[in-house]
C-alpha cells in the first residue's frame, strides 16, 4: 500500500498528541476522585479536540485527494472518487 501523507498531517499529529496528554490527565483526575462535573468538563474538551482533528483530516482529504483525482480523470476514476467521497462523509 502506498504511503499517504499530506503537509497537514504533522500539525494533525501534534493536535492529537495534545489531546492524548489531556486524556491522560482526565484519567488521573478520575483516579484521584476529582469532581464529576470537572471531569466531564475536561472530557468535553478532549472530545472536541478529537472531533476537530477528525474534521480537519476529512476536509484535507476532500481538498487534496478527491479534488485532485477528479481533475482530468476518466469516468471510472471519477466514479471511484465519488464513492470514496460518500464513504468518508459518513464520518463527519
Amino acid at each position: 500500500m502506498k504511503k499517504h501523507v499530506h503537509s497537514t498531517h504533522a500539525a494533525l499529529i501534534n493536535r492529537l498528541k495534545r489531546a492524548e496528554g489531556h486524556l491522560k490527565k482526565v484519567i488521573a483526575m478520575l483516579q484521584e476522585g476529582e469532581s464529576c462535573v470537572h471531569v466531564a468538563q475536561q472530557l468535553h474538551g478532549v472530545h472536541n479536540a478529537i472531533g476537530n482533528a477528525k474534521t480537519e483530516l476529512i476536509k484535507d482529504h476532500i481538498d487534496h485527494c478527491l479534488d485532485d483525482s477528479l481533475i482530468d480523470s476518466d469516468s471510472k476514476t471519477q466514479k471511484i472518487t465519488l464513492n470514496e467521497f460518500k464513504e468518508i462523509t459518513k464520518y463527519l
